[in-house]
């Protein structure tokens, strides 16, 4: 119960910054200035204004995005990546590789419903044969056996991929707290996505707790070397590659992927 109350309280919290980052961010009229001067040329505005409604177009709110993200780099900085760090440092290869076979094993089962909740049957029945291999024959899913089988493990499906087949938009994208990168679409989502995940049904609370503290280490572990490929602003870095492969995700790779490029039509980010 507590852990729903601090869920719920994640997701007001979300909502209520946001609104108020969004009446801060509204600009107020400038008094005392109101021609320029004569001998001074006017800089060209088209190219940054372009710039700014694609960012209005993707995410409205980014002053408390910014804000949050801020904070969540903060506790990555001090908290999270150094435990990722020592993880690394004194695991083998072979047990970090495990750990998160086990854990994409786990989420084959939420990937399974949600493509048959889109009608992806093929996709359904692909998860779900992963699950029963690994399960049995890779020891609870320590080793992907499935994969030598011709069932190669996929990038998944979750309830934000299944909203978007529906036919539900995207809306704009927002940073929860300690959660990070989402959109409107995926934050809705979450609690079927908790639902659905098979750990939440572990009642042994401390057990409970050390699994998903166990998974969140793993995960951040596995994201290590990425670091190394931002460049640029960090914020601007991690929205775009989020949305670009939310995008990606929806449309199972059918997409023409257009990040990194210069020239991009007013709005698109994707999604």
């Amino acid at each position: 119960m507590n852990c729903r109350l601090f869920r719920i309280f994640l997701l007001s919290l979300c909502f209520a910054l946001a609104t108020v980052a969004q009446a801060e961010t509204t600009p107020e009229p400038v008094e005392g200035k109101t021609e320029s001067n004569a001998t001074t040329p006017e800089p060209d505005v088209s190219e940054s204004t372009e710039e700014t409604s694609k960012n209005n177009a993707s995410d409205p709110w980014q002053g408390y995005n910014r804000a949050m993200f801020s904070f969540n780099s903060t506790v990555d900085k001090h908290f999270l990546k150094p435990l990722a760090k020592t993880y690394v440092r004194f695991t083998p290869g072979f047990f970090r590789q495990g750990v998160s076979n086990v854990f994409s094993n786990i989420m084959d089962v939420p990937s399974a419903l949600n493509g048959a909740l889109q009608g992806k049957f093929s996709h359904a029945a692909h998860d779900s044969g992963r699950v029963l291999i690994n399960s049995t024959l890779g020891i609870a899913g320590l080793i992907d056996v499935a994969q030598y089988m011709g069932l190669q493990d996929g990038d998944g499906e979750d309830f934000g991929q299944t909203l978007a087949v529906w036919g539900v938009g995207s809306g704009p994208y927002v940073v929860l707290p300690l959660l990070g990168p989402s959109t409107l679409r995926d934050t809705a989502a979450l609690p079927v996505d908790w639902y659905s995940d098979p750990t939440t049904y572990i009642n042994h609370i401390p057990t409970k707790n050390t699994t998903r503290a166990v998974s969140i280490l793993s995960a951040r572990a596995g994201y290590l070397p990425l670091e190394k490929s931002i460049t640029g602003d960090k914020y601007v870095f991690i929205r775009d590659v989020y949305l670009q492969r939310r995008n990606y995700l929806v449309n199972d790779g059918q997409v023409e992927d257009s990040f990194g490029t210069e020239e991009t039509e007013s709005g698109d980010y994707g999604y």
